[in-house]
């Protein structure tokens, strides 16, 4: 009983990972109606970017998201103005086609930057504590990185349920020229939903560098998890891409409770299952 509540709680901790991946693409789509590609490549630039602070600095990996967290936001306002906003609006096929092309720049960007070796952020002791709870032991890193998704994503929430900001992002999202005409700057707008997303990318590089180790090709399988825990969640809902994250982690352990390869395949079969029962996701609403 104890082996199975510790792999429980592991896969819930790990989930949160996948759900703080999937926060920015779940933004992007539900307010730009747009599928970023390069996203999981956008994961792996926070990572070195952090890794980079701290070379630099001789700080950890936490402390490096001083710097890190608005250089990102400044990254994505300007690739959004400067870029992507050139394709919003413009079809499904455009967007794909312009962020593959950025995916691949930045892979190869990498690459040349810092090889092809991989890299890890040290976190210290942070890594290797731990407690125990009626004989199940809890990593103090993962349940740290569990709250602090937990809180983005609550605050997430409430800033696009309560906020003019948030009222602006569902004004746009609905119906992008009558909240022009009612002078909402959707390029501006979008531009600063971009730069939040990367924001939020920082945090979650950070838990995945110190998580596991990187390199410059690691972007896609990133991409691939954050997917996965938008549409199994529900497009654009964001406790429901929380949710789906959540999901995906505890099928993965358990997975790899019957078979050390086997975690990723299992949560990619629970992620077709739950999409053959219900298309719409887990917390998203049917089309009629």
């Amino acid at each position: 009983m104890e082996t199975l509540i510790e792999t429980l709680l592991g896969g819930l901790m790990l989930g949160a990972l996948y759900a703080l991946f999937g926060l920015g693409l779940s933004l992007s789509l539900g307010v730009m109606k747009m599928i970023n590609i390069a996203h999981g490549d956008l994961i792996v630039l926070g990572a070195y970017l952090c890794s980079t602070v701290m070379q630099l600095a001789g700080v950890g990996p936490f402390v490096s998201l001083v710097a890190v967290v608005p250089l990102m936001f400044v990254i994505g306002y300007v690739l959004q103005r400067a870029l992507l906003n050139r394709v919003v609006g413009k079809g499904a096929l455009t967007p794909l086609l312009l962020t593959f092309g950025l995916s691949i720049v930045l892979q190869n960007g990498l690459q040349e930057t810092f090889t092809a070796d991989t890299r890890s952020l040290q976190a210290g002791d942070l890594s290797l504590r731990g407690f125990d709870i009626a004989g199940v032991s809890v990593g103090l890193l993962p349940l740290v990185s569990t709250l602090i998704s937990a809180v983005i994503f609550a605050g997430t929430s409430w800033l696009i349920g309560h906020s003019h900001l948030g009222r602006q992002a569902r004004a746009v999202a609905d119906d992008p020229g009558t909240a022009r005409l009612v002078g909402v700057n959707d390029g501006n707008f979008f531009a600063l939903v971009s730069g939040f997303v990367l924001a939020v990318i920082a945090l979650a590089a950070v838990m995945y560098g110190i998580r596991t180790p990187f390199s410059p090709t690691s972007g896609p399988e990133r991409l691939l998890y954050s997917f996965e825990a938008v549409v199994l969640g529900g497009l654009g809902n964001v406790w429901g891409t929380f949710v789906g994250g959540l999901v995906i982690g505890v099928a993965q352990l358990f997975g790899a409770k019957v078979s050390s390869g086997l975690g990723p395949f299992f949560g990619h079969l629970v992620f077709l299952v739950a999409l053959l029962g219900r298309p719409q996701g887990l917390l998203g609403k049917a089309q009629r």
